[in-house]
């Protein structure tokens, strides 16, 4: 058993490590933005595009696989990242979580049973949609900002705005690999 984990655990590497040796590994801040935010978009923009091409070709009955009766399909997956992002921007450029109008994204957020019976049956064009929308905002919304206002704390929080956005982009970085497993097991 641990052998088999051990063999998971190194093909997710591969495949995670592969995902970007055929591109310039370096981090320029992207134009438009001050040097931080640019080094954070450039980031954002590049683990966007990798999820991206892992996902862009699937069929619906791979996004919509299930590994286990708790398991997330790979669509909720990527709308949970739209909603991770959706929610940082509320938090961080207008310090507040979701109102009413915006409860759509707390299924997302949130994954698990509820989940599970309403994000399925789309097509990844329908989640990838999604996240083009927000980051399309996330962009213009970062454009507006500075690198003071990247350093400086969020409201009634014990962290920058820069450790928000950090988070933002290493959940998208984290669940890039859970993506990249179900993905291989799907294709089994």
């Amino acid at each position: 058993m641990i052998y088999k984990l051990q063999l998971i655990s190194i093909s997710i590497l591969f495949i995670i490590i592969s995902s970007f040796t055929s591109q310039a590994q370096t981090i320029k801040a992207k134009k438009g933005y001050t040097q931080q935010i640019g080094n954070m978009v450039a980031m954002l923009e590049d683990l966007k595009s990798r999820v991206t091409r892992n996902v862009k070709n699937l069929s619906l009955e791979e996004i919509d696989f299930l590994l286990d009766a708790d398991a997330n399909r790979i669509g909720a997956l990527i709308y949970h990242l739209a909603a991770t992002e959706k929610y940082y921007q509320l938090y961080t450029f207008e310090n507040r979580g979701f109102n009413k109008e915006e409860e759509k994204w707390t299924t997302a957020l949130s994954l698990g049973d509820n989940a599970r019976g309403i994000l399925k049956d789309k097509p990844i064009s329908y989640y990838l949609d999604i996240c083009d929308e927000v980051r399309k905002e996330t962009l213009q919304l970062l454009k507006t900002k500075n690198d003071k206002w990247f350093e400086s704390g969020v409201k009634n929080s014990n962290m920058n705005n820069h450790f928000a956005w950090y988070h933002v982009m290493e959940h998208q970085a984290n669940h890039m690999g859970q993506i990249a497993l179900i993905s291989k097991r799907v294709k089994k």
